[in-house]
């Protein structure tokens, strides 16, 4: 049976559940607009619909929901804001300490959600010790994606190392693709970024510059090697990336004009979407220099305090649904991620998600396991936003001196702390 027959029969099974309660209404703010990301949206939205609820969908468009954000403050600020809202991270802490936040401590006990969680992701949806988010999915910041029809065409080989992958930029240079799509937007830049950091600071020194933000990490010579190995990354990009959007650059490998792109494993969406095979039509490798790390991104849904009962009810249903089996294969399956429940079968997966669930489950016994900075995980918006500013002034200006960024990149942070 295929994903969209099982989302099928669960929600005809859904529809069987006796509606003599009145429908309630739940409006959920996110940002999963691209065609892969919208259909895994849209298996939470049918079977949320499905027990008799009023789904509004709040989608606002932009890969790393800055702009969603901003939707949502203004919301929050009138004293309007949705039941359900994309929020991950450190962000949940503050929303939490704003005292908007509705407890799912009811729910998480009657689901198990301490069982079923790893401690890390548990923890991440807390605060001050009560469940105030729901975890969807988990995703790998620290992909490599390859097209390997273009590598052939052009001599090259996949990289394991950060030198293989500029000896195999080059290679698809003369042969005329572009050796590697991107987006030319400041969350596209931090993200590789972030994984030029992992891979050259190692699991411990990522952790040292951008969790513990320690001075001496920041400025140290590792990390003048990071910006100067994005300074030469840049070379490798074409001269229309500026202001591309993530899936559109991840078109440009899937129709063979490009040979690589740097991004997490959302991007797998759009190969499926387009009908390509993970591992036949398309390779995924840890970006080079991080295998046995793995940078994750977790969305989850944090939930607002509501006082109209019905909708209430409404809300507490979307977080059960979230956390049920069924919704935690199709969504992942879908959207390119794994479950964060750890007791999924991964075996209808595909190839790169099951290495994906088994480099995540290694990783977090290893040390390996690592919040991705680019993607809202590691630290406040704050010092994202400043490290994106420092990233994206850096990555398109050919004359900057990476010396001067680490030290710009120390104190745009200490700022904003």
């Amino acid at each position: 049976m295929n994903v969209y027959s099982r989302l099928v029969t669960a929600i005809s099974l859904a529809s069987l559940i006796s509606l003599s309660a009145h429908a309630g209404e739940v409006e959920v703010l996110h940002w999963w607009t691209s065609g892969g990301e919208k259909r895994a949206a849209d298996t939470l939205q049918k079977l949320v619909e499905a027990k008799g609820h009023v789904w509004k969908d709040f989608a606002v468009a932009g890969g790393g929901g800055e702009a969603a954000m901003t939707v949502l403050k203004t919301r929050a600020v009138s004293g309007n804001p949705p039941a359900a809202a994309q929020i991950k991270g450190p962000d949940i802490q503050e929303w939490g300490a704003l005292g908007l936040l509705a407890d799912l401590n009811a729910i998480a006990a009657e689901q198990k959600w301490d069982s079923l969680l790893p401690k890390q992701v548990a923890n991440i949806m807390k605060y001050e010790g009560d469940y105030v988010a729901v975890p969807v999915n988990v995703h790998r910041v620290n992909w490599l994606w390859i097209n390997p029809e273009v590598f052939a065409k052009a001599g090259a080989t996949p990289p394991t190392t950060l030198d293989e992958f500029f000896v195999a930029a080059d290679k698809l240079k003369a042969a005329g693709f572009i050796p590697l799509a991107h987006g030319g937007q400041p969350w596209q830049d931090g993200t590789i970024f972030e994984d030029l950091a992992f891979s050259i600071l190692g699991a411990d020194g990522y952790r040292k510059a951008f969790v513990e933000q320690d001075k001496a990490t920041l400025t140290g010579p590792k990390m003048v090697e990071v910006f100067a190995a994005l300074q030469k990354l840049h070379g490798y990009i074409d001269a229309d990336a500026a202001g591309r959007d993530w899936n559109t650059a991840a078109g440009l490998v899937i129709n063979g004009k490009a040979g690589m792109q740097v991004m997490g494993d959302w991007a797998k969406s759009e190969w499926t979407a387009a009908g390509k095979v993970a591992g036949k039509d398309y390779q995924c490798l840890p970006f080079p220099g991080t295998q046995g790390s793995f940078a994750y991104n977790i969305d989850s849904l944090v939930m607002f305090k509501l006082s109209d009962a019905q909708n209430r009810k409404a809300q507490e249903d979307l977080a059960r649904t979230v956390m049920e089996p069924e919704f935690q294969q199709l969504f992942s399956q879908n959207k390119g991620s794994i479950p964060v429940r750890q007791d999924v079968d991964m075996s209808t997966f595909d190839a790169c998600a099951q290495q994906s669930s088994l480099d995540f489950k290694a990783a977090a016994a290893s040390g390996g396991l690592q919040p991705s900075l680019a993607h809202g995980m590691a630290a406040s918006s704050y010092v994202q936003g400043a490290v994106f500013d420092v990233v994206t002034n850096f990555f398109n200006d050919p004359k900057a001196d990476p010396k001067r960024a680490a030290k710009q990149l120390a104190a745009a942070i200490q700022a904003v702390q």
